[in-house]
């Protein structure tokens, strides 16, 4: 049996899904290819969702099954070697929950990421106190250590928006998150320059929702939304609750999320408005 693991990465997703499309092409069941690999169809189906690991064996048996001609089978198990490497995320196993290790691949990989949050600044976005502080109050029973790694896992994923094609990150923050104090006021003020400074960056666009703003279409909860270059990935909608998270990929789902992102992004104060209420807010610190 293929063996299971934490959260896969972008490319076992991907691989995933071309094992679909190629098994499906030569006209395969879930039965013939079980058969190939002396497995239950249940194995079949979890390789090509990504829900446990691509063991290049299995991998050829099944592309010799569909047919695919022995150089392509070679390139694909080079994929495969590279999409089973453990991302850089993996260091922090200890303290990243398998439901959240997807995340960190998908937010890794993207190429844009929408993103609503009504509670607190987006971890993107953070300072290191006001993450300390935040994870302080949502780990109360956590050890200084363990602290320490999770401020740090949030602090290296931040690193994407600095890279070389660094995604497009759009968040529109409620102004009560701005407004909502997390540790003493220099925390706050720290915090608030940091936006500042985030918004600056051309990657970067961040809209705060008013007050009076009013009722919007987003109102039931944080979420992201994930887009990719690569084409066999669709978008991705992230939205979490207290003890875990779901991923919705069905187009009718995601095609719903991007039409509140749209609509709330019209409703917010405009982009080049963003400074000005930043600096006010700053102000009564």
């Amino acid at each position: 049996m293929a063996e299971a693991r934490s959260g896969p990465t972008v490319g076992q997703i991907v691989l995933g899904m071309r094992l679909r499309d190629l098994r499906e092409r030569a006209g395969c069941s879930f039965a013939d290819a079980a058969r190939a690999l002396s497995v239950n169809t249940t194995t079949v189906r979890r390789m090509e969702k990504a829900e446990v690991g691509l063991k290049p064996l299995y991998v050829k048996a099944l592309l010799e099954r569909y047919g695919v001609p022995d150089e392509e089978i070679e390139s694909f198990l080079a994929l495969v070697e590279e999409a089973n490497r453990p991302g850089w995320w993996h260091r922090f196993r200890d303290v990243l929950p398998d439901w959240f290790s997807l995340y960190v691949s998908l937010e890794s990989e993207a190429s844009v990421i929408r993103a609503y949050e009504p509670h607190c600044v987006p971890g993107l976005l953070q300072t290191e106190d006001y993450a300390r502080v935040l994870l302080r109050t949502g780990f109360p029973g956590a050890s200084e250590e363990e602290i320490d790694r999770r401020v740090a896992l949030r602090m290296q994923r931040q690193e994407l928006l600095t890279r070389p094609r660094a995604p497009l990150l759009w968040a529109v923050v409620e102004e009560h998150v701005l407004r909502r104090r997390v540790g003493d006021p220099q925390v706050m003020r720290d915090q608030i320059d940091r936006l500042v400074e985030a918004s600056a960056l051309p990657n970067v666009t961040l809209q705060v929702m008013p007050f009076r703003a009013g009722p919007h279409p987003g109102m039931f909860g944080p979420f992201q939304l994930f887009r990719f270059e690569i084409p066999e990935l669709p978008d991705i909608v992230y939205t979490e609750s207290l003890t875990g998270a779901v991923y919705l990929d069905d187009a009718r789902d995601t095609a719903a999320y991007r039409e509140v992102l749209d609509r709330m992004s019209a409703q917010a104060a405009r982009v080049q408005d963003t400074g000005a209420i930043l600096g006010e807010i700053r102000k009564e610190l």
